[in-house]
């Protein structure tokens, strides 16, 4: 790192925010450390030969102290969305810890982005809970800025894709009520822009202050108006009162890629009319001379990005807890218990880089070159269990990083050319992954195509599971197999 330069600290830098803010500081002149529980899973972003990567837990005190040690600000970008009942208490504990740990790794300020709430009505627990972190940083003893947003509108935002999809997939719907709350939704680039403004704030002033977009909608405003921006025909919506929470995050679950996990939080937040009640964040990060991003500009914006494959991040980028990750079973002092295995070797008539482009496109639009139908069942079964489902698809149609999510698999490893290994985010009695490899044979128009498929049980649950699914293993990676050797094989033919 460069002396001269201020040092920022980004925590949550593999989730959606974080791993956006990363290059916006680099442009502005920052020097920044990235903060992962797991830093290897930064491998394939593009800015990630210009930061310097750390490896910490931030609910460990010692661990995210030295992670915090020499920074000017520290980015406090982590929540545990969709992580459970439990997820009020972790996400206290964690903040209790980060703030202790900036107080004595004397960080310069902590900047926070919260959720927008109102002062008078009971709040949602997910909202409740990101006022409670912000009033515990506020507490720290350290300069805080804490940003307070509604509605995030960006390509890959779970806040943009669960309207995305609700408005695109149906035509007419019966809704819940807080259709006809009011909203004011923020571009991700002025989120953007005001995180990066906020770190240069004078020492003196530690408060939240509310950050919204020009516009003040209804969620009914929001689908038409997304609607007429995407081409499409008016829709018809009809609000009525029977929807619980519940019951909307399951049904947003199943029109949309959003989990209901997830989702459930975001609609209950949405029972709430959330307006920003003052600008004064304008004192310190003024607006842009081309004023903030309209609600019909960040929608054209985002929709340019996906329909152009560059969407940098994704409400899936932050892995599923609970979701296996390390270590792995190939790790040679794996202590994991007992590992099953499906190994299938074919050769393949066709280039290595054939195969390779196969491989790579797995998942998503391109599916699993397998029985669809019993993919679609298990990703059905997933999304009704609480699972991801397969209707995350991927980030990219071609590009493969680590930590991208397929389907309900995320890249745990990959190696050009050569390798791919996922981990299954599905929900299991146990820890599973695939692995598709490609060697090298002596005939340069051959090559070895090596699948593999490793289960590790959780008890009799996990070992039942294994020997109940063990009799489809001819039919679904038997014929994954087959059909990607065939796709490289044509592929190699029509080159």
């Amino acid at each position: 790192m460069m002396a001269d330069k201020p040092l920022a600290v980004v925590t949550g830098v593999t989730g959606y925010v974080g791993g956006r803010l990363v290059p916006e500081l680099l442009e502005a002149g920052f020097a920044v450390r990235a903060v992962a529980r797991h830093p290897d899973r930064l491998s394939g972003r593009p800015w990630v030969d210009d930061v310097e990567r750390v490896e910490a837990d931030a609910s460990e005190l010692d661990q995210i102290r030295d992670a915090l040690h020499g920074a000017d600000v520290a980015y406090y970008l982590i929540h545990s969305l969709g992580t459970g009942p439990t997820f009020e208490a972790r996400d206290r504990r964690t903040a209790l810890t980060f703030s202790q740990a900036a107080r004595e790794a004397g960080v310069g300020r902590i900047v926070y982005l919260g959720g927008l709430s109102p002062d008078d009505e009971d709040l949602s627990p997910h909202l409740a809970s990101r006022k409670e972190v912000g009033e515990i940083l506020l507490a720290s003893g350290v300069p805080t800025t804490v940003l307070q947003a509604a509605v995030i509108l960006g390509s890959g935002s779970a806040s943009f894709e669960m309207m995305r999809y609700l408005t695109e997939r149906l035509p007419a719907m019966t809704t819940p009520r807080w259709v006809d709350n009011r909203v004011q939704p923020i571009a991700i680039r002025d989120v953007l822009r005001y995180l990066v403004g906020s770190a240069r704030m004078p020492a003196d002033v530690s408060r939240t202050f509310d950050v919204g977009g020009p516009d003040v909608l209804t969620y009914r405003d929001m689908m038409q108006r997304y609607a007429q921006v995407a081409g499409l025909p008016r829709r018809r919506i009809v609000s009525v009162p029977v929807l619980t929470p519940r019951l909307s995050s399951h049904w947003v679950g199943l029109v949309t890629p959003v989990p209901s996990g997830i989702a459930r939080p975001l609609v209950e937040s949405l029972q709430h009319e959330v307006v920003c009640k003052e600008d004064d964040i304008r004192e310190y990060v003024p607006d842009p001379e081309d004023g903030l991003v309209h609600f019909e500009t960040a929608v054209s914006l985002a929709l340019q990005r996906i329909h152009e494959g560059e969407v940098s991040t994704r409400w899936s980028s932050a892995a599923v807890p609970g979701a296996p990750s390390d270590p792995l079973p190939s790790d040679p002092d794996w202590a994991g218990g007992s590992l099953y295995v499906d190994e299938r070797r074919t050769f393949v008539d066709a280039p290595p880089a054939a195969l390779w482009e196969v491989i790579r496109g797995i998942g998503g639009e391109g599916g699993w070159y397998s029985w669809s139908l019993a993919w679609q069942v298990r990703g059905v079964l997933d999304r009704l269990s609480g699972g991801p489902g397969l209707r995350r698809g991927r980030r990219d149609a071609v590009d493969l990083r680590v930590d991208d999510a397929v389907d309900f698999w995320r890249v745990e490893a990959v190696d050009p050319g050569h390798r791919l290994l996922l981990r299954a985010e599905m929900r299991l009695p146990g820890l599973a992954w695939l692995e598709l490899r490609v060697d090298d044979t002596s005939d340069p128009g051959r090559t070895h195509f090596v699948q593999r498929a490793l289960f590790s049980p959780q008890g009799l649950t996990g070992q039942a599971y294994w020997f109940s699914v063990k009799p489809f293993h001819g039919i679904v990676f038997g014929g994954m197999q087959r059909n990607i050797r065939e796709a490289a094989e044509t592929l190699a033919t029509d080159a």
